[in-house]
């Protein structure tokens, strides 16, 4: 019965920031709403949640704003349409958890050269998609190159994409070379908290895996397995960031952005290839320090 009233107390809340997110509420206006004192409800709703009712109004405000900059609003007019003050606040919104600024944002990789090819693998066909910076993109597809392509420019709507399979060849190859160590650097646009996620992913060791709730304990955040989990499905660089290696507890598969079947492959290869003697170690990647478009 308990569970039942808090669910519906939390329901409640996220209605009422849904409803109310251009008043930009204060923690104590959202208890008051649901009737729970300020503490007892950043408990409960973090405990439900894996967030704080200030990060979801963040979140939602930011989803306002990124409606209003697609509307060819200027930054200004989205920063007032979202709710805030002025340009400012709505530049440190977006820097703090998108990484980038509403201009960058807006851009959507506007004057970035994108070089993509279509390669074979071990797993199946994939597209393999870099900038000057790095690696933006490795992906897994079934259902044809199109598709795949299609799938690249949803994430960079601005940017210059052409096919060039020699650039992208050689990195191809070398991804998925046998004991290969090569180092790789990678170009990725993505929240501060997928960032965080991604770069935790780097960290699990081929051959073994971690479930959603140890690896979002591993970033400090053990009560946002749910958002941990979200964060791992949006890995836009498939195997060198090996999100394959979350399983849900218990050591259940869990879903795959790219495949069930095709994680249940990767992981046993990884497997064997751990075991044999003198294998190298895995390949390096890090992070370009400056992620998004």
């Amino acid at each position: 019965m308990n569970e039942q009233r808090d669910y519906r107390r939390i329901a409640a809340a996220i209605d009422y920031i849904a409803a109310h997110y251009r008043e930009q509420p204060d923690l104590a206006a959202v208890a008051r709403a649901v009737h729970l004192s300020p503490h007892h409800f950043n408990r409960l709703f973090r405990r439900w949640a894996g967030i704080t009712p200030k990060q979801l109004l963040k979140m939602i405000t930011l989803d306002a704003a990124k409606h209003s900059l697609r509307s060819d609003r200027s930054v200004f007019d989205a920063a007032l349409d979202s709710g805030l003050s002025g340009a400012g606040r709505l530049h440190d919104l977006f820097v703090t958890i998108e990484a980038m600024t509403p201009g960058e944002y807006r851009s959507g990789g506007h004057g970035l050269e994108i070089a993509w090819g279509w390669h074979s693998s071990p797993y199946g066909d994939c597209l393999v998609a870099m900038t000057m910076r790095g690696l933006c993109h490795l992906g897994f597809y079934d259902t044809g190159v199109a598709a795949a392509q299609r799938t690249l420019a949803a994430a960079w709507p601005a940017a210059r994409l052409h096919r060039d399979q020699a650039a992208t060849g050689d990195i191809a190859e070398s991804i998925f070379a046998p004991g290969g160590d090569r180092a790789f650097t990678l170009h990725l646009g993505g929240t501060n908290f997928q960032l965080q996620v991604w770069r935790a992913l780097l960290s699990i060791a081929p051959g073994e895996t971690q479930s959603y709730g140890e690896l979002a304990g591993r970033i400090g955040s053990p009560s946002a397995a749910r958002a941990v989990g979200a964060a791992v499905g949006a890995n836009p660089v498939a195997y060198l960031i090996p999100c394959h290696r979350v399983l849900r507890s218990g050591s259940g598969l869990g879903g795959y952005r790219w495949g069930v079947s095709r994680k249940r492959a990767i992981l046993a290869r990884e497997s064997l290839q751990n075991a044999a003697p003198g294998r190298a170690q895995g390949r390096i990647a890090w992070l370009e320090p400056n992620p998004g478009p």
